[in-house]
C-alpha cells in the first residue's frame, strides 16, 4: 500500500492521504474545490458578506484536483472506474451534471451522486472520492 499527501495541493483537513494505492486500485480521498491557499475556486464574497458560489466553477475545480491527484501517482481521468459525488443541494444537479458531462460519459466511470446536510466547510457545495483501476 501506498499513500500520499501531494505537495502543492490543499492540505487535507485531517489526518488521512490524498490518495492511496493498493495493488491496481488507486483510491482519492474525498476532494473539494479549496486551493492551497485554503481558499475556494467558485466562491465569491462581497465586501458585504454576501456570497455567490458557483457549482459549475466547483465542480470543475473538483474534478481537476483530482486530475493532478491522479497524475502524481502516474495515472489519469481514464482510470477512474467508479465518482461517489456530495452535493449540499440537489438543485444544483443540473450545474454539476453539465460540468461532470465534459469530462465523463457513458463508458466512463459508475458514479453515484447523493445530498448531505452538509460539507467540512459553509462555502463547499460539493465533495467527490474516486476509485481508479490501473494495473501496474
Amino acid at each position: 500500500m501506498n499513500s500520499k499527501v501531494i505537495k502543492g495541493k490543499a492540505i487535507p483537513r485531517g489526518k488521512f492521504p490524498h490518495v492511496k494505492r493498493v495493488g491496481d486500485f488507486i483510491y482519492v480521498s474525498g476532494t473539494s474545490s479549496r486551493r492551497p491557499d485554503n481558499t475556494f475556486e467558485g466562491v465569491e464574497v462581497d465586501e458585504f458578506g454576501t456570497t455567490n458560489l458557483d457549482i459549475r466553477k466547483q465542480t470543475r475545480a473538483v474534478i481537476e484536483n483530482i486530475k493532478d491527484i491522479l497524475v502524481e501517482v502516474g495515472a489519469s481521468l481514464e482510470h477512474i472506474i467508479d465518482v461517489s459525488s456530495f452535493l449540499t443541494n440537489m438543485n444544483d444537479f443540473g450545474g454539476y451534471n453539465e460540468i461532470y458531462s465534459q469530462y465523463f460519459d457513458y463508458d466512463g466511470p459508475t458514479r453515484t451522486t447523493v445530498a448531505v446536510h452538509q460539507l467540512p466547510h459553509p462555502h463547499l457545495l460539493i465533495e467527490m472520492k474516486v476509485v481508479a483501476y490501473m494495473p501496474k
